[in-house]
């Protein structure tokens, strides 16, 4: 899928996404109580997003309980700092426009301009410090913390997971 296609989705899909719209049974299937409540916190469109994450997967022929927890709170870190659906096209821009520049103005703390791009470059490893004092086993932690390192020949799991994420 094109890139364009891919964030023109991402982008509709936050301006249409709703809260409550997604079957708490389900979810309550792949996730603990506590880990549900931290799923809630997310934004809608990232409920959504996480939500088909975890489909794809299914679709795929997934089943490993950790790699499905994982779909769902691979971007829960973002409910450190939300985002506006104006950030997220700043992230976009800055990273196809300036990708070196983009990367440096990750680090640091999420403040200022460069909040948006701290929250993109840092939301894996808070979302795994989350997901680890929410209960999620070593495997579910492990694969939210690298959902957007490269991954290495044999890390099956992190592959699916990224591949899943990629095209939804």
């Amino acid at each position: 899928m094109s890139s364009l296609v891919y964030r023109s989705r991402q982008f509709w899909l936050a301006l249409t996404a709703r809260r409550g719209g997604l079957p708490a049974d389900q979810i309550g299937l792949y996730l603990s109580p506590t880990q549900q409540t931290l799923f809630r916190r997310l934004q809608p469109a990232e409920q959504a997003h996480a939500w088909l994450v975890l489909k794809r997967l299914q679709e795929s022929g997934q089943e490993d309980p950790d790699l499905l927890a994982a779909a769902l709170l691979h971007d829960i870190g973002k409910i450190i700092a939300p985002l506006s659906i104006w950030e997220r096209v700043l992230i976009v821009l800055g990273q196809r426009l300036f990708p070196r520049r983009a990367a440096a103005w990750g680090q640091g703390q999420p403040r200022g301009l460069r909040r948006a791009f701290v929250v993109a470059a840092q939301h894996a490893h808070w979302g795994a410090d989350l997901a680890a004092r929410a209960g999620a086993s070593a495997r579910t932690v492990a694969l939210i913390r690298r959902h957007q390192d490269s991954a290495s020949a044999g890390d099956r799991l992190l592959a699916a997971l990224q591949a899943a994420d990629n095209e939804t």
